[in-house]
């Protein structure tokens, strides 16, 4: 592999999706959350993706970042907060956390009933992505497993990725992708550029298997993802053994900066 290949895939900041330690990070009412993000930063991640915020205004969060050295490299935001009215609101709150991505990560059955409801769910996002734009934000959507079951004859990820801007963000999530039975080599080579934030998560193995201990074929993809996605951020999630969640992050990291050296 050409050496600047591999620079481009070790420069890619790491990030982690804080729904992995949520159990930590709701511990007294939402009181250790500081503890949880430092403890996240002496692990050597360089950011966080939030999935709720346990209770703290932005501003202190954006301190407690601040503090730590992290950034905020995303957020999992209903559908609701980017419409009508909402949508203003999550603006400002995101432009205090110097969040750039709001990524939605699931959908109402009316969104994703049928094929027609993706088709429609994708011009939605649209108009989102043309609201954001001036604000230098992008929406994006995240998949678990669902998308890449056949609906009507056809994938309900193509219906949407097909029918939205090329600005809307593919958030890929590797391990509920091949979950889904999707060939993850093969969307990120089809909707190039896309992935500006990956989910960097494990398949199978055994029930404590971390990132780079189970089935994903990390080899390939690591170079499609710095390369063919466009990745900004890689964010691991990892939703195994919660009692084990601090430690077990922090393998994950260990093992995927592993990953990127020998690929």
């Amino acid at each position: 592999m050409a050496a600047e290949e591999k620079s481009r895939h070790q420069e890619i900041p790491i990030a982690l999706q804080l729904y992995s330690v949520r159990h930590e990070c709701q511990r007294d009412d939402g009181r250790n959350f500081p503890a949880v993000v430092e403890a996240v930063a002496r692990m050597g991640y360089e950011g966080v993706e939030f999935a709720g915020y346990y209770g703290w205004q932005a501003p202190d969060i954006r301190k407690v970042l601040d503090d730590n050295g992290l950034r905020c490299c995303g957020a999992h935001v209903g559908i609701d907060t980017l419409l009508g009215r909402e949508l203003q609101r999550s603006i400002e709150l995101h432009k205090t956390l110097d969040n750039r991505f709001l990524i939605v990560p699931g959908l109402p059955e009316e969104f994703r009933c049928c094929a027609d409801a993706w088709a429609d769910t994708a011009k939605t996002f649209n108009t989102i992505a043309d609201a954001l734009e001036p604000h230098g934000m992008y929406t994006g959507y995240h998949n678990h497993h669902i998308e890449f079951q056949p609906m009507e004859g056809r994938v309900p990820w193509d219906i949407f990725f097909g029918g939205t801007y090329e600005n809307v963000v593919m958030q890929l999530d590797i391990g509920n992708a091949i979950h889904g039975g999707a060939d993850c080599a093969e969307i990120l080579r089809k909707y190039p550029g896309r992935s500006l934030t990956i989910h960097i998560k494990e398949y199978g193995g055994g029930p404590e298997a971390v990132v780079g201990e189970g089935e994903v074929n990390w080899k390939e993809l690591v170079p499609l993802i710095a390369e063919a996605g466009g990745t900004q951020w890689y964010i691991i999630e990892h939703e195994r053994d919660p009692a084990r969640a601090m430690d077990d992050v922090e393998r994950c990291l260990k093992n995927f900066r592993e990953i990127l050296e020998g690929s």
